[in-house]
Protein backbone atom coordinates (compact mmCIF):
# COMPACT_ATOMS: atom_id res chain seq x y z
CA UNK A 1 0.00 0.00 0.00
CA UNK A 2 1.35 3.42 -0.87
CA UNK A 3 1.97 6.11 1.71
CA UNK A 4 -0.65 8.39 0.11
CA UNK A 5 -3.32 5.74 0.68
CA UNK A 6 -2.64 5.93 4.43
CA UNK A 7 -3.09 9.71 4.66
CA UNK A 8 -6.53 10.84 5.89
CA UNK A 9 -8.53 13.22 3.69
CA UNK A 10 -11.36 15.71 4.16
CA UNK A 11 -13.58 17.78 1.88
CA UNK A 12 -13.00 21.56 1.89
CA UNK A 13 -16.05 23.48 3.12
CA UNK A 14 -15.44 26.22 0.53
CA UNK A 15 -14.30 24.66 -2.74
CA UNK A 16 -15.68 21.14 -2.24
CA UNK A 17 -12.38 19.50 -3.21
CA UNK A 18 -10.76 16.67 -1.29
CA UNK A 19 -7.55 17.52 0.55
CA UNK A 20 -5.09 15.41 2.49
CA UNK A 21 -3.67 15.65 5.99
CA UNK A 22 -0.50 17.71 6.35
CA UNK A 23 2.09 17.67 9.09
CA UNK A 24 1.31 21.29 10.05
CA UNK A 25 -2.25 20.18 10.96
CA UNK A 26 -1.05 17.37 13.25
CA UNK A 27 -2.32 19.02 16.46
CA UNK A 28 -5.68 20.26 15.14
CA UNK A 29 -6.70 17.96 12.25
CA UNK A 30 -10.18 17.49 13.74
CA UNK A 31 -10.80 21.26 13.50
CA UNK A 32 -9.46 21.76 9.94
CA UNK A 33 -12.26 22.62 7.47
CA UNK A 34 -10.50 24.39 4.61
CA UNK A 35 -7.81 23.24 2.18
CA UNK A 36 -6.03 26.59 1.97
CA UNK A 37 -5.82 30.11 3.38
CA UNK A 38 -7.73 31.37 0.34
CA UNK A 39 -10.63 28.98 0.99
CA UNK A 40 -10.65 29.97 4.67
CA UNK A 41 -10.92 33.66 3.64
CA UNK A 42 -13.65 32.95 1.07
CA UNK A 43 -16.01 30.91 3.26
CA UNK A 44 -19.38 30.14 1.66
CA UNK A 45 -21.91 32.88 2.34
CA UNK A 46 -25.23 34.19 1.10
CA UNK A 47 -24.11 34.41 -2.55
CA UNK A 48 -22.92 30.80 -2.46
CA UNK A 49 -26.27 29.68 -1.01
CA UNK A 50 -28.03 31.57 -3.80
CA UNK A 51 -25.91 29.79 -6.41
CA UNK A 52 -26.63 26.37 -4.88
CA UNK A 53 -30.36 27.16 -4.82
CA UNK A 54 -30.28 28.44 -8.41
CA UNK A 55 -28.61 25.23 -9.59
CA UNK A 56 -31.18 23.04 -7.84
CA UNK A 57 -34.17 25.20 -8.89
CA UNK A 58 -33.12 25.20 -12.54
CA UNK A 59 -32.63 21.44 -12.56
CA UNK A 60 -35.94 20.77 -10.78
CA UNK A 61 -37.75 22.87 -13.41
CA UNK A 62 -36.34 20.69 -16.23
CA UNK A 63 -37.26 17.22 -17.40
CA UNK A 64 -35.85 14.33 -15.39
CA UNK A 65 -32.30 13.60 -16.55
CA UNK A 66 -31.82 17.05 -18.08
CA UNK A 67 -28.68 19.03 -17.39
CA UNK A 68 -27.67 22.67 -17.15
CA UNK A 69 -24.53 24.65 -17.77
CA UNK A 70 -23.16 26.29 -14.60
CA UNK A 71 -23.43 29.65 -16.38
CA UNK A 72 -27.22 29.34 -16.30
CA UNK A 73 -27.15 29.38 -12.49
CA UNK A 74 -24.70 32.30 -12.43
CA UNK A 75 -26.97 34.23 -14.82
CA UNK A 76 -30.00 33.48 -12.64
CA UNK A 77 -28.26 35.01 -9.61
CA UNK A 78 -26.60 38.02 -11.30
CA UNK A 79 -27.91 38.46 -14.85
CA UNK A 80 -25.82 41.56 -15.61
CA UNK A 81 -22.53 40.44 -14.06
CA UNK A 82 -22.50 36.63 -14.10
CA UNK A 83 -19.02 35.88 -15.52
CA UNK A 84 -17.12 36.62 -12.26
CA UNK A 85 -19.40 34.05 -10.56
CA UNK A 86 -18.32 31.08 -12.66
CA UNK A 87 -15.69 29.66 -10.28
CA UNK A 88 -18.04 30.16 -7.32
CA UNK A 89 -20.74 28.32 -9.28
CA UNK A 90 -18.37 25.41 -9.91
CA UNK A 91 -17.54 25.38 -6.19
CA UNK A 92 -21.25 25.31 -5.36
CA UNK A 93 -21.67 22.39 -7.76
CA UNK A 94 -18.82 20.46 -6.11
CA UNK A 95 -20.38 21.02 -2.68
CA UNK A 96 -23.72 19.70 -3.99
CA UNK A 97 -21.95 16.65 -5.44
CA UNK A 98 -20.42 15.97 -2.01
CA UNK A 99 -23.90 16.19 -0.46
CA UNK A 100 -25.10 13.56 -2.95
CA UNK A 101 -27.54 15.89 -4.70
CA UNK A 102 -25.78 16.51 -8.01
CA UNK A 103 -23.63 14.90 -10.69
CA UNK A 104 -21.06 16.77 -12.77
CA UNK A 105 -20.75 15.48 -16.32
CA UNK A 106 -18.60 15.98 -19.40
CA UNK A 107 -19.66 14.44 -22.67
CA UNK A 108 -22.65 12.91 -20.88
CA UNK A 109 -20.46 10.92 -18.48
CA UNK A 110 -19.96 11.62 -14.77
CA UNK A 111 -16.57 13.10 -13.84
CA UNK A 112 -14.60 13.33 -10.62
CA UNK A 113 -15.49 16.66 -8.93
CA UNK A 114 -11.82 17.12 -7.99
CA UNK A 115 -10.32 16.52 -11.41
CA UNK A 116 -12.45 17.95 -14.20
CA UNK A 117 -11.16 20.56 -16.63
CA UNK A 118 -13.10 22.42 -19.30
CA UNK A 119 -16.84 22.68 -19.95
CA UNK A 120 -19.15 20.75 -17.65
CA UNK A 121 -22.86 20.11 -17.23
CA UNK A 122 -24.79 19.63 -13.99
CA UNK A 123 -27.48 17.02 -13.39
CA UNK A 124 -29.60 16.02 -10.44
CA UNK A 125 -28.41 12.74 -8.99
CA UNK A 126 -30.64 9.74 -9.43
Amino acid sequence: MSRSADVPTKICATCGRAFAWRKKWERNWDDVRYCSDQCRREKPGKLDSQLESAILDLLKSRDRGASICPSEAAKAVKPDDWKPLMERTRRAARRLVREGRLTITQGGKPVDPDGFRGPIRLQLRG
